[in-house]
């Protein structure tokens, strides 16, 4: 028997739930014991309940074709099988925040990459090397939950991951207005192109909800722990657009900053590539060596290349320069669904499991 924790991906078809099994794959920690769908999908092989709408770019793992789907409704006998879940479910806004809290209440703890709790209060938002502090709050949500080791914690949208590290890694000369672009791929969406042959060679100027995610979301990670609760920080302002792009995977970003304290371009490049968290100290299993990487080359950071930067986990920036408005500009890019979704959560989950807030059950 695994001494592995038992894991459940409850919104297991789905185009997050695909990348959270691709990535559990050998995991040196968790196991993919239990996969929870909709009651379509409910009895059927994970084989068959994805039939040919496997998305990844890997094969579909032999561990899990077989495991049975449970119905993702019977929260009590799904939970009694695992000893925490991560979700991914297509739900309303309203139907994520019931279930996920249902969960919680069977005692057990419950890692989202879904939006409807990331303003909860007392639900950390958590990018592992940005904010782990705010787990602390868990405490707090326990309590109000009535449970001893149930909780849920978050992880932010994907599109700020490309420039959110850079304001964190930038604190000390005090970042106060931002203004980002971010181009964003088509499987934000969880499309591919075969499933959506309109986005070949075109470009959506509007994507529903992203941009004031964008603008607040940040906020929230820059934010701190206080009388049981996430108190968003209040700067820098952040005016965001969003733009859907013909590319498969990865968000880019340009992005312009004006900062209180004026800093050098190189005193800029020498934080980032000297910015690291507690993923590297602890040696977490899904953590970058190198959390973001400065790329000088006038062309770079590019999907095709630079994508899958540290397996997708790592973080790329280039072309700092001054600006003739701003103090400086960059562009970013992240892996969205890798660090901005399903392996940001992996590492979610493996940070609260070195706190000790994710055990056997």
């Amino acid at each position: 028997m695994s001494d592995k924790l038992k894991v459940g991906i409850l919104g297991g078809t789905g185009m997050v739930g695909q990348r959270f099994i691709s990535l559990l794959e050998n995991h040196p920690w968790f196991e993919v014991t239990t996969i929870a769908a909709s009651p379509r999908s409910a009895g059927k092989t994970y084989e068959d309940a994805v039939g040919d709408r496997w998305k990844m770019d890997t094969p579909m793992p032999e561990a899990v074709k077989k495991i049975v789907v449970m119905n993702v409704n019977e929260v009590e006998e799904v939970a009694s099988k695992v000893d925490f879940v991560f979700s991914a479910v297509d739900m309303t806004k309203e139907e994520i925040k019931a279930i996920e809290e249902a969960y919680a209440k069977t005692e057990t703890p419950v890692v989202s990459n879904n939006s409807a709790h990331r303003w909860t209060p007392d639900v950390p938002m958590i990018v592992p090397e940005l904010n782990p502090e705010h787990v602390e709050v868990i405490e707090s949500q326990k309590k109000r939950l009535g449970t001893t080791r149930g909780f849920i914690a978050v992880k932010p949208n994907c599109s700020i991951q490309s420039y959110a590290p850079c304001l964190v890694a930038w604190q000390e000369f005090e970042p106060y207005e931002v203004i980002a672009s971010t181009y964003q791929a088509i499987s934000g969406a969880g499309k591919t192109f075969k499933d959506w042959p309109e986005m070949v060679g075109n470009v959506i100027p509007y994507i529903g909800g992203e941009e004031e995610k964008s603008e607040k979301e940040p906020l929230r990670i820059l934010g701190k722990v206080k009388d049981g609760v996430i108190e968003p920080a209040t700067s820098p302002k952040i005016s965001c657009q969003c733009i859907r792009i013909p590319v498969l995977n990865g968000h880019t970003a340009t992005v312009f900053v004006k900062f209180k304290k004026k800093p050098t371009k190189e005193q800029l490049i020498e934080k980032l590539v000297n910015f690291s968290g507690e993923p590297q100290k602890l040696g977490l299993p899904s953590a970058p060596k190198q959390f973001i990487q400065y790329m000088e080359e006038d062309n770079r950071p590019q999907v095709t290349q630079d994508v899958n930067y540290e397996r997708g986990m790592g973080v790329s920036i280039g072309r700092i320069r001054e600006d003739s408005i701003y103090d400086f500009k960059f562009v970013g890019l992240s892996h969205n669904t890798v660090r901005g979704a399903a392996g940001g959560a992996v590492l979610c989950a493996e940070l609260l499991k070195a706190k000790g807030y994710i055990t056997a059950k």
